[in-house]
């Protein structure tokens, strides 16, 4: 795995890089001895061991001047001093001391881009990746991954000088993951990145769970249900035998343009919704002769009791939800008593501030 961290200026970006040698990365830099170096990366310098570039004596995190700690990252007793979240730092230490001895440094993106690729299985991270150009070229790797990290600016210090540089909205569409270093403390952004589990494969190459979870997402973009979105792909031998999303029946007026009375709340709840469920649609698309035995119905939302029911008479033998639903517990002791079994699936969060 590559990962390359991008974002705004005192996000945080080399502490984050700096996490990831405590999980064995290697960091890797372009460096061009004619460009000074700046502020926000004297730390990963330092950490790198590449010698002849100046920097302070004690570490200065890039996630601001609020942030400074005076243990540097050169040492495992400096790495040990930061009191990481026991998930981190006493399993790690050993490994971070590796990843610190190993730095590489490339005179060019190119050169750089040919050294992550002949030796793909290792891992990876760096700062230097700063223009959508070069950025273009890593992102049809397949073992590449680009974060993005950004703070609030009275985080980052309410200083002139911070803005938000134009660059960075021309890298955004190859983000992969957006990151937002909210936090006070080192070890506090450390135990973020470990609930979020960053290095998680799956980010690069999707399982069949993400996959299918990540369409039945987009399917429920197609819904005109004005309660909720809701997708569905039903799936056999790991392929997909056909997609639904909630919404009015074909042929009558869609749901949010008002042709559900009770969606819309210009009825009483006694009134019948008229919005079929996604689950509905994938089923009636497919039809039993279709489905047959071994069916999985991937679902962004858990079943409620009336698609259970038909879900079950329809012959599926498994569901996949993420979301969760207000009937879970009667929903899942029909399927356990019909024999189907009922799991949650969540993707890797792509972006981090969601509220």
């Amino acid at each position: 795995m590559f990962i390359a961290i991008i974002g705004t200026q005192l996000s945080g970006k080399a502490t984050v890089a700096n996490y990831l040698r405590l999980k064995g990365f290697t960091a890797v830099r372009i460096v061009d001895s004619g460009v000074p170096v700046k502020e926000e990366d004297a730390e990963f310098l330092r950490s790198d061991g590449l010698r002849g570039q100046s920097s302070s004596s004690s570490y200065i995190s890039d996630a601001g001047p609020d942030r400074d700690i005076d243990t540097p990252f050169d040492s495992v007793a400096g790495l040990g001093a930061l009191n990481l979240p026991s998930s981190t730092a006493a399993a790690s230490l050993q490994t971070a001391q590796r990843g610190l001895d190993q730095s590489l440094s490339f005179s060019s993106a190119a050169d750089l881009l040919d050294h992550v690729t002949k030796y793909w299985r290792s891992n990876f991270v760096t700062i230097d990746l700063r223009t959508a150009d070069v950025l273009q070229l890593f992102s049809k790797r397949p073992f590449f991954l680009l974060i993005n990290i950004d703070a609030p600016v009275l985080i980052r210090g309410a200083h002139s000088a911070l803005r938000h540089p134009s660059s960075l909205n021309s890298m955004q569409k190859y983000v992969n993951m957006h990151v937002v270093n909210d936090f006070d403390s080192v070890p506090a952004l450390y135990a973020h990145l470990d609930e979020l589990d960053i290095t998680d494969p799956d980010r690069l190459r999707p399982s069949w769970d993400t996959y299918f979870m990540t369409l039945a997402s987009l399917a429920s973009m197609r819904s005109n249900c004005m309660k909720r979105r809701v997708g569905a792909i039903l799936v056999r031998d790991k392929r997909i035998v056909a997609t639904g999303y909630n919404g009015t029946p074909r042929g009558l007026t869609n749901c949010n343009e008002g042709g559900c009375a009770r969606c819309n709340k210009t009825a009483s709840q006694k009134e019948a919704c008229l919005c079929l469920h996604a689950e509905e649609n994938a089923l009636l698309e497919a039809g039993r002769e279709r489905i047959g035995g071994g069916a999985t119905l991937y679902c962004n939302t858990c079943p409620c009791l009336t698609c259970t029911v038909k879900i079950v008479q329809m012959g599926v033998t498994e569901v996949v939800y993420n979301l969760s639903y207000k009937v879970d517990d009667l929903s899942a002791r029909i399927f356990h008593e019909a024999g189907v079994q009922l799991r949650r699936h969540a993707p890797p969060l792509v972006d981090t501030d969601l509220s």
